[in-house]
């Protein structure tokens, strides 16, 4: 039986309050990793993972919990640096100053470096079987990385200022959103040995999943709240990001919305279909999308 969400969410969050400072040498660093990191969040990256262990029958034993959680590191240190003087500038996430604002450029730089290499080390410092670790860094990296978040990320720097095109704006969200979402499923896939037809369509999931998200996100920024969403909105317009809204307006963006999420559906009913397993839990993190 799969786990609830907030059960998930439960346990990742208990082993980061838990180990998170055991790695950590120096005390100011320390800190400051451990004020983005336990600000809170949905931790939807870590907790894929862990659903998708358990549909397949697999035990969230404390390695495997490390190893899935390492990602929730990982996607923290992206927020760091994204809320950089250098990159977004930003004064608020999830509801409190950002790092910067409370430790200052240097050691939130340095807070989301020590996150992103403890992340690596999460996910081979375990007593998973080796060639399965392998594997989980090799996928994170190329998630993460110049050919995945990391190119997103410089696309999205280039490409402020000018209008992209529908299918360039689609390809920065795969890349800077997309990429470790679709790693978060198929990770689930990796740590209980799928074969690799059912690994393609846990990443076709992922990656529908990680476009809706960024999707949602561009839609958040016209019509939520700062205090529903925890940090400021409007912004992207301000800046001249290229976003869904700003490209199809409103309507336009919630049809693609509409697709994205009929795409992860098909993907969901394949993987049931193939493995004559249920996805159902993939349903409790496909309701996040409400308008």
């Amino acid at each position: 039986m799969v786990e609830s969400l907030e059960q998930l969410k439960a346990r990742v969050t208990s082993y980061l309050d838990t180990h998170l400072a055991n790695d950590v040498d120096q005390s100011t660093l320390a800190a400051s990793m451990q004020y983005s990191v336990l600000a809170g969040g949905k931790r939807l990256r870590p907790t894929l993972t862990l659903a998708t262990v358990e549909i397949f029958g697999g035990e969230l034993t404390e390695d495997v919990v490390r190893a899935a959680t390492a990602l929730e590191l990982l996607h923290t240190y992206s927020l760091i640096h994204d809320d950089l003087p250098a990159m977004d500038n930003d004064d608020l996430r999830r509801g409190a100053p950002t790092n910067h604002r409370k430790f200052g450029a240097g050691m939130a730089t340095l807070a989301g470096d020590g996150l992103l290499t403890l992340a690596f080390q999460w996910v081979t410092d375990n007593q998973l079987p080796a060639t399965m670790k392998s594997q989980l860094a090799l996928e994170l990296a190329k998630a993460a990385g110049p050919a995945g978040m990391v190119a997103g990320q410089a696309r999205d720097i280039e490409g402020t200022g000018r209008r992209l095109t529908l299918d360039q704006l689609r390809y920065l969200h795969r890349q800077k959103t997309g990429a470790l979402l679709r790693y978060a499923v198929l990770a689930g896939g990796i740590i209980t040995v799928q074969p690799a037809a059912v690994q393609r369509l846990l990443a076709q999931f992922g990656s529908s999943y990680g476009l809706a998200f960024q999707i949602y996100d561009d839609l958040m920024d016209v019509v939520g709240t700062t205090t529903a969403m925890g940090k400021r909105v409007g912004k992207d317009a301000a800046e001249h990001k290229n976003t869904y809204p700003g490209l199809l307006g409103v309507t336009g963006a919630e049809e693609q919305l509409q697709q994205a999420l009929e795409r992860a559906k098909n993907a969901q009913a394949a993987l049931s279909q193939l493995t004559g397993r249920s996805f159902a839990a993939y349903d409790d993190f496909l309701a996040y999308f409400k308008l």
